[in-house]
């Protein structure tokens, strides 16, 4: 729309396994932030501008100007949460009590961000094999924005288990749980508010397996950040009862 504001993403990569480990290298070997940018470009259109900031960057690429012109930030971290600044994360943590969206994935529960944001430990259970496992996203509130368009339930072939309990306060709205094969639950889609500022949390993302260049994960992340923009509207598609089902969500879905 003519004269419209773009929204200013900001995708923040700890980018450390892509540089060193050969196994990531080969799945991700422009980094996992380049897959996350596509989808978010696919799904969002010419609406939005995309910064990308890393780890080794002066102040970690979160400067007070590019959080400024910040109104969505995604976060993933993994192998150097102890290494991010504590006053980056308190800048960071105000810019969200002032009103910028944040959409921490996988790992990133364990940022220092997503624990000062929460209050708690946000520790899970776990378990990685070498292969991975199936991981079954089920959506819980198909009305709800970050919803949006997406198959009931998506199927993930290969990801590392997360598990409850997932030591977070209780979610103003949960999205999705995600169920795996060796019966393990996980709330793997969680909304928050904190002050000005919404915040989302997304499960499936581990830097072993291509999760990030599934097109219906790359969905959940581009609904997740318009979402906490503020740009997103309701999902009413998918809780009409007559006229053909919306992406399946009205059909008997077996998953095999």
């Amino acid at each position: 729309m003519a004269g419209r504001r773009q929204l200013r993403i900001t995708i923040w990569n700890e980018h450390v396994h892509e540089l060193r480990d050969d196994s990531v290298k080969r799945i991700y070997p422009d980094g996992m932030h380049r897959p996350i940018a596509d989808g978010i470009r696919r799904e969002l259109g010419a609406d939005v501008t995309i910064g990308v900031a890393t780890l080794d960057e002066p102040e970690h690429g979160l400067t007070e100007e590019v959080l400024a012109q910040t109104d969505v930030l995604t976060w993933w971290g993994h192998a150097a949460h102890d290494k991010v600044d504590d006053a980056i994360v308190e800048r960071v943590h105000r810019r969200v009590l002032d009103g910028m969206g944040i959409v921490v994935l996988h790992s990133g529960h364990h940022s220092k961000i997503f624990r000062r944001l929460m209050g708690t430990s946000c520790n899970l259970r776990w378990r990685s094999d070498p292969g991975g496992e199936r991981e079954v996203v089920w959506t819980l509130n198909p009305a709800h924005p970050i919803a949006a368009g997406l198959p009931q339930p998506i199927v993930i072939p290969h990801q590392e288990m997360y598990g409850e309990f997932f030591d977070v306060p209780p979610p103003d709205e949960l999205v999705f749980v995600s169920s795996y094969e060796g019966g393990e639950v996980f709330r793997s889609g969680c909304c928050f508010q904190r002050g000005a500022g919404r915040i989302f949390y997304f499960g499936p993302g581990d830097q072993e397996f291509p999760v990030y260049h599934q097109p219906e994960v790359q969905r959940v992340i581009a609904n997740g950040v318009a979402w906490c923009a503020g740009a997103a509207p309701s999902n009413n598609e998918s809780v009409k009862t007559g006229g053909n089902a919306p992406r399946g969500w009205y059909l008997p879905t077996t998953v095999t």
